[in-house]
């Protein structure tokens, strides 16, 4: 569920990157490498990610804290908030959104050759890409593990982050509504 989940909400911001590897393999001269090679590298570090999410996601469904919508209570789903907003505004966000927003640069420097250079370049990409948007992805337990409303919503703001000019500051404005949205909550409950 959760890489499913994952795939739907990364595949719009990753595929001007599969695209442009396409694009770029295709100039290199480069043979026996596709995009779906690139792509697969890609979603194995998600397929990671999606493991731990849903380990979390059984352990808070042992423990009784996730509630039937699958979402925390109001006061742990507020920390979260916080938390996630914190790390918007972090150094290390900056750093791998900088490197989500500039696909030429990452080509360029980082190019390998054949299909084992394509699936390390994807995951290479893919380290940076969960780097930015783990915490934002965490917020699903908070809004709601599977809400199509809130997984629409954190692939526009990922999208806008990534693909907008402006995004990186954009990052800024969601880290502290997060922020302020999540001290709303642990304050007014």
């Amino acid at each position: 569920m959760w890489f499913v989940m994952m795939v739907a909400m990364m595949l719009p911001p990753v595929l001007p990157w599969i695209l442009l590897f396409g694009k770029t393999n295709r100039a290199h001269g480069s043979s026996g490498s596709s995009p779906l090679v690139f792509a697969a590298g890609y979603f194995t570090i998600w397929l990671l990610y999606s493991m731990a999410a849903g380990t979390v996601q059984l352990s808070l469904q042992q423990a009784a804290l996730l509630q039937a919508d699958l979402r925390l209570s109001g006061v742990a789903g507020g920390v979260l908030l916080v938390g996630a907003g914190l790390f918007q505004l972090s150094p290390l966000k900056r750093v791998c959104l900088k490197h989500c927003r500039s696909p030429l640069s990452f080509f360029l420097s980082q190019w390998r050759d054949g299909p084992t250079g394509a699936f390390r370049m994807g995951f290479r990409h893919g380290v940076f890409c969960v780097g930015c948007c783990w915490a934002l992805m965490a917020l699903c337990f908070a809004l709601g593990v599977m809400n199509l409303l809130w997984m629409a919503a954190l692939t526009l703001v990922i999208c806008v982050e990534k693909l907008v000019p402006g995004g990186g500051r954009m990052s800024l404005v969601f880290g502290v509504a997060l922020l302020l949205w999540g001290l709303w909550l642990v304050v007014a409950l």
